[in-house]
Formats: C-alpha cells, sequence, structure tokens
C-alpha cells in the first residue's frame, strides 16, 4: 500500500484491542483506538479516518447505534461491525445499518487484514472511476485540477497548497454552502480552533485573488461555514 490507510478501533476488551491496534499497526496502518462509543465520536469529530471497525457490544452504545452517530459526523465514512453474536437477525440489522462487512468473534487477524484490504481497495476503485474533473471555470478565473494553478484570462496566479485545495473544493461545491467541518477536514486532515483561524486567512487571501470578477465572492454563512457564490 502506497498510503497509510488511517483506522478507526472501537473495541472495549483491552486484550482485543490491544492485539488488533498492534497487528493492524504491523501491517502498516495507522490505528487509533476508541474503548468505548464516547470516545469514538469524540474522535470522529477530530480526524479524518478511512474505515471505522466497531465492536458491537459496547459498554455506553451499542455499535449500531454507534453507527448512525459517527454517519451524522461524517455520513461517507465506511465500517464494519465485529460481535460475538451469530445469529442471523443481528448480522441482517448491521448490513440494513450501512456496514460493508461483518465479521464474527472470535476474530482471525489474518482474515480481517484481507477483508480491510479487498474494501479500500474496492472504495479506491470506485472513487478513481468517478468523472475527472481537469478544471473549473470561475467566472473569468480557471482553476486548472492538473497543473494545480490558477489563472485570469491567461494569466497566471500563483497560490499556495492550501489556497490552491481550499478554492477546488469551494468551486467543485459552487454556490453551495461548505462547513467550516467539510473544509477543515478536506484541506487540513483535522477540525479544529487553530486550523479554523487558519481558514479565516486563506479566504481572505483567495478573496483577494478573485478580486478581478465582480461576479464572484466568497460568502461567510455565519457558523456555519463559507460558499464561493458565482452571479450568472
Amino acid at each position: 500500500m502506497d498510503k497509510m490507510y488511517k483506522l478507526l478501533l472501537v473495541e472495549d476488551d483491552n486484550s482485543l484491542g490491544y492485539l488488533l491496534s498492534e497487528y493492524l499497526g504491523m501491517k502498516d496502518f495507522a490505528v487509533t483506538w476508541a474503548k468505548d462509543a464516547a470516545e469514538a465520536i469524540v474522535k470522529t469529530k477530530t480526524n479524518v479516518f478511512d474505515l471505522a471497525i466497531l465492536d458491537v457490544m459496547l459498554p455506553d452504545m451499542d455499535g449500531f447505534e454507534l453507527s448512525q452517530k459517527i454517519k451524522g459526523v461524517n455520513p461517507e465514512l465506511p465500517f464494519i461491525f465485529l460481535t460475538a453474536r451469530s445469529l442471523k437477525i443481528d448480522v441482517l440489522k448491521g448490513f440494513s445499518m450501512g456496514a460493508v462487512d461483518y465479521l464474527k468473534k472470535p476474530i482471525d487477524e489474518e482474515e480481517l487484514v484481507v477483508r480491510i484490504n479487498a474494501l479500500l481497495s474496492r472504495l479506491v476503485q470506485d472513487q478513481e472511476e468517478e468523472e475527472h474533473v481537469s478544471r473549473y471555470e470561475i467566472g473569468d478565473y480557471v482553476l486548472n485540477m492538473d497543473n494545480f494553478d490558477l489563472s485570469y484570462k491567461g494569466q497566471p496566479i500563483k497560490l499556495t497548497g492550501k489556497e490552491f485545495d481550499l478554492l477546488a473544493l469551494l468551486a467543485k461545491n459552487k454556490n453551495q454552502l461548505c462547513t467550516h467541518k467539510e473544509i477543515l477536514t478536506t484541506v487540513w486532515d483535522k477540525n479544529d480552533y487553530f486550523n479554523k483561524k487558519s481558514l479565516n486567512v486563506f479566504v481572505s487571501h483567495l478573496r483577494k485573488h478573485l478580486g478581478k470578477d465582480p461576479k464572484l465572492s466568497i460568502v461567510n454563512v455565519s457558523r456555519r461555514g463559507f460558499m464561493l457564490r458565482i452571479e450568472e
């Protein structure tokens, strides 16, 4: 794997949690281990994960309910259930909740890794099959996604990496709200106070870069996020 995928493991059993986190770490995954649902919810709010592995039987909330809480925070995060339950109704319930896989305890670590790799490979393939957008026309500006540059009527404008990533996200969702959380987790990989302060600075920079076209504005939607508005 070229990329080190980030996994959220939610398991209240200390022995199993330690074993799985260590084993997955040896297999080049970056594992964050939460021992209950409350801790897991906090971690999903402050980190970006590629996959969540949820124990069904947790002390403060069952894994089914937790999966819905996590989907409220990050609806795109795929998850796998781990459970000692073997009833068919529980398996069906897991899949009905949106799980991409369901493993019964005792867990075979090698099988878990195979399942994770297969799921992540499929997700990556699905993303790559999405239509590739090579450029965004933003009023009189063009944002070139292949060359990572912005131009105004053919004249190049130098952007920093973060400025480019932020403008690309806003352009992709033009005339639609991008929440603070969506921006921070996409551009900075972390939703926290310090990055939120930085976001305001970067928005100010982009407003100056886009200032030559009066049809464009980056609107601050109070306490919610930003929107790239393009007047037709």
